[in-house]
């Protein structure tokens, strides 16, 4: 008879304890210990020295073929850039982000894209009816309705029985933290149910060939809800960003094991589905700036694809007796200290001063080259002196006030290039001389010389 116990585990590391506790030892977090029963099997035939199990071997890595992974084409050109190439066969794919962003959205217009592929989409928040109403406002010339599958069910073992019949090319799970298996006791959602079902898939996936989607929920800190066992086990995970108040849409790689997770995909959201946003650039400039302060073009780089984004700030004396910051889009940490290099290095004062910072279209941009552009609009906003029309720059600011190279210095300059700048503030760097193009490269080493070519 198998014996049964309780263990607290963190639902944000995954230590165990016997006993409840506010705090975890392991990772610091707080009120994250739930209870969970433990079920232990009794051990049947021990294991015989010499006996091999499932037949496995242990070989040398030198006798290990490396072939190249066989991918399938979502015909979704951002989709297939994040993922590396196209979706692995027999990968686990993990779709995070927040209510109402589009997750369900972009995989179903993905699935009814695929032509001649076989699908089964598992749902288990949504009805037949609600999915075909949605499929009906995606359709277009490229759907394909004859070989998708709608599965309404949340039991995991139903689902299975099912999926073994049908036998698809791709599978979807929407969402995992929905599913249940009987083998496990608790309630859906739980920390061991999200576990034990997703070991299963991607059990599923490893053995037939399946690739896997699954769309998984994100807690109140922005992080996927539930284990964090469940991003070990996939094999990708993307997290589909942006502001439902905006009508753009990130997507990123957080992690893939057949891939780079410097890659980015932008999307707009519009009434019949997502559209795929292949020049950035040109939808992230606003062209009524002319004559305004406090905004600066900055060129960045998210992965490997460079892009030019307006940065906006306002800078006002404080009404209160503390100075406000606020930043959207950037690290707020990131800025405070941008603004102290601006008083202790370049003599602007700055403590009386409220500032806000904004980088336009809701994005959120990590890329450190967008350092000098944050502290030449602030600048530009507290003299109220506009930058002159055509000037974009590139630039990490150090401590100690100097300009620090930057990565794809040459794709930054031939992106401004394309979009019809006449002059880029970098960094001094190796190698700018030789770049031969149309554009003015204006070379500065400190925050004042950029200063003196902006403002004079």
């Amino acid at each position: 008879m198998a014996k049964t116990k309780s263990v607290y585990v963190c639902s944000d590391c995954g230590a165990e304890s016997l006993k409840w506790t506010g705090k975890c030892p392991s990772c610091g977090a707080w009120n994250t210990y739930v209870e969970e029963v433990v079920k232990k099997e009794p051990s049947g035939r021990g294991f015989v020295p010499g006996m091999e199990r499932n037949g496995v071997r242990p070989q040398l890595l030198r006798d290990v073929t490396s072939e190249g992974e066989v991918r399938l084409d979502l015909h979704d050109a951002e989709l297939n850039r994040v993922l590396g190439g196209g979706l692995v066969k027999g990968s686990l794919v993990l779709v995070g982000g927040e209510p109402g962003i589009g997750k369900s959205t972009l995989i179903l217009q993905t699935v009814l894209k695929l032509k001649g592929l076989h699908t089964v989409y598992v749902s288990g928040e949504e009805s037949a009816r609600q999915l075909k109403l949605r499929a009906d406002r995606l359709a277009g010339d490229k759907c394909d309705m004859d070989n998708c599958h709608i599965l309404c069910e949340t039991n995991l073992e139903r689902i299975f029985e099912h999926v073994n019949s049908l036998q698809p090319d791709l599978l979807v799970i929407d969402s995992i933290q929905t599913m249940f298996t009987e083998a496990a006791e608790s309630s859906p959602g739980s920390i061991t149910q999200v576990r034990e079902c997703s070991a299963s898939i991607l059990k599923y996936a490893k053995e037939t060939g399946t690739p896997a989607l699954l769309v998984g929920h994100i807690n109140k800190e922005g992080s996927i809800a539930g284990p964090k066992v469940l991003e070990h086990i996939v094999d990708t995970v993307l997290q589909f960003e942006g502001d439902r108040h905006y009508m753009y849409r990130i997507l990123r790689s957080i992690k893939n094991r057949f891939g780079s997770t410097s890659e980015l995909g932008i999307y707009e959201m519009r009434q019949n589905g997502l559209r795929q946003i292949n020049n950035p650039s040109e939808l992230l400039l606003t062209e009524n700036r002319e004559g305004l302060s406090g905004i600066a073009i900055a060129a960045a780089v998210e992965g490997v694809r460079p892009f030019l984004i307006e940065t906006q700030s306002l800078v006002s004396s404080a009404v209160y007796g503390t100075p406000q910051r606020s930043s959207t889009g950037f690290d707020i940490r990131r800025m405070n200290m941008l603004l102290a290099v601006l008083e202790k290095r370049a003599g602007f004062r700055l403590a009386q001063k409220d500032v806000f910072l904004n980088i336009a279209g809701g994005l959120r941009v990590n890329d450190p080259a967008i350092d000098l552009p944050v502290i030449s609009a602030v600048l530009s906003s507290s003299l109220d002196i506009s930058i002159a029309h055509g000037v974009c720059m590139a630039g990490e600011v150090g401590l100690s006030g100097e300009i620090r190279p930057v990565t794809r210095l040459e794709q930054r300059i031939r992106e401004a290039e394309k979009l019809g700048f006449s002059r880029i503030i970098v960094p001094r760097m190796k190698g700018v001389e030789e770049l031969k193009t149309g554009i003015e490269i204006i070379k500065a080493g400190k925050v004042e010389e950029a200063f003196r070519v902006l403002f004079g």
